[in-house]
């Protein structure tokens, strides 16, 4: 199953115009977050694929601080199946996520400010953006299933990333349902108030 997929996005008004629903929206989510799921429950083998794939690029000593990097080690140093299966399915979850966030915007035309979750979602999700310092806290503890501090420094961001953006989204429509609740609450006011001024 795949989220739906996107045209390029319309210049926003001061309504929803989407023809997309908050049902259809919610479907997509949770089919990203199976798909999350079942990438969490290989973590173990993407953080074997990106040992391998650092030590064919020679940049052991780097972490992982880009979608960017981990698309180079699946473009040039990743030497079987299982490895390009893994990353490739990392990769697709940081796109297919990307977009899904821009389908959310579409539906909350005031969600384009800096500090709009879903903005942050988007900036997480950019190729080259430096993740260093991000860490998945409780009650994630996909961290906290890596064995050592070193493999934490090396790892800890890239595999925070997903559940963090997760959570973003999660706020991201929380957010749009509240606001079409209230645009609806007031249509209906302004309604009641129309007719008995009549």
């Amino acid at each position: 199953m795949q989220v739906f997929m996107l045209s390029k996005p319309q210049p926003l008004s001061g309504h929803c115009s989407s023809h997309v629903t908050m049902n259809e929206v919610k479907a997509s989510l949770r089919d990203l977050e199976q798909r999350f799921i079942l990438f969490r429950q290989q973590q173990f083998i993407f953080i074997a694929a990106l040992d391998r794939t650092r030590e064919n690029a020679h940049d052991k000593t780097r972490p992982v601080s880009t979608i960017a990097q981990v698309q180079n080690y699946l473009d040039h140093y990743c030497n079987n199946t299982t490895d390009r299966r893994i990353l490739s399915m990392f990769l697709d979850l940081c796109r297919d996520m990307s977009q899904f966030c821009d389908k959310l915007q579409e539906l909350n035309p005031y969600s384009c400010s800096p500090h709009d979750v879903l903005e942050k979602c988007k900036v997480l999700l950019s190729c080259n953006n430096d993740m260093t310092n991000l860490r998945a806290k409780y009650p994630h503890d996909e961290v906290n299933h890596l064995s050592c501090e070193e493999s934490k420094n090396h790892y800890g961001a890239v595999i925070s990333l997903l559940p963090i953006v997760l959570d973003y989204i999660k706020d991201g429509i929380g957010i749009i349902e509240r606001a079409q609740y209230e645009a609806v609450r007031n249509n209906r006011c302004e309604m009641q108030r129309t007719a008995f001024s009549k």
